[in-house]
């Protein structure tokens, strides 16, 4: 028997429409592509706009109308990968904003992390954050991740600069992701989660 391929959701973790997040999401994609386990959809924060104001259980029409495309394609993914910049020791407000709008959306799927930043860190300290965020929301974070230092200076053009090693991290990241994807598939198909 055939197992159907583990619907990825990439989000890229900026809004600004010319990041360096999408940069390397980009870079992301196409090596994903390489891999027939996974089914690839990217969702860029600039595409969402949702209010700070939230989140909300009375939406306004606007942020009802941007949740009508976010919350299917959400609920649908079985994994999830988020590329972030390092923000002050932190990620960025349209991120979490995002994150907060949806809640049942990343429960029992796990998460990796794709992760840039200027200084020596680069990113890890974003990623370290988000894994708060995202066990409060009942999701897996997977340890393996993917980080580059010195933000654009990390690529040149549209490919890392190191890409052999770069490689080498999302082989890790994907091998792990894909494991615990097909492990929670079962886990849901199998019980009710109980939260």
């Amino acid at each position: 028997m055939t197992t159907p391929p583990v619907r990825l959701a990439l989000i890229v973790g900026s809004a600004r429409e010319q990041s360096t997040s999408a940069t390397i999401a980009r870079w992301f994609a196409d090596e994903v592509r390489t891999r027939p386990e996974f089914e690839l959809d990217v969702l860029h924060l600039a595409d969402f706009p949702l209010t700070t104001s939230g989140p909300s259980w009375q939406p306004g029409q606007a942020e009802r109308d941007v949740l009508a495309t976010s919350v299917p394609r959400l609920s649908e993914a079985e994994a999830f990968v988020v590329v972030t910049p390092e923000y002050n020791r932190s990620f960025p407000a349209a991120l979490k904003n995002f994150i907060d709008w949806h809640l049942t959306e990343w429960r029992a799927k796990p998460v990796g992390f794709v992760s840039h930043g200027g200084g020596i860190g680069a990113g890890l300290r974003a990623v370290e954050q988000l894994r708060l965020v995202f066990a409060e929301l009942r999701a897996t974070t997977v340890r393996e991740s993917v980080s580059f230092r010195g933000g654009a200076t990390a690529f040149d053009g549209d490919r890392p600069r190191d890409e052999a090693d770069a490689k080498l991290a999302v082989t890790a990241l994907l091998d792990e992701l894909a494991w615990w994807s097909l492990a929670l598939r079962h886990g849901r198909a199998a019980l009710a989660y109980p939260a």
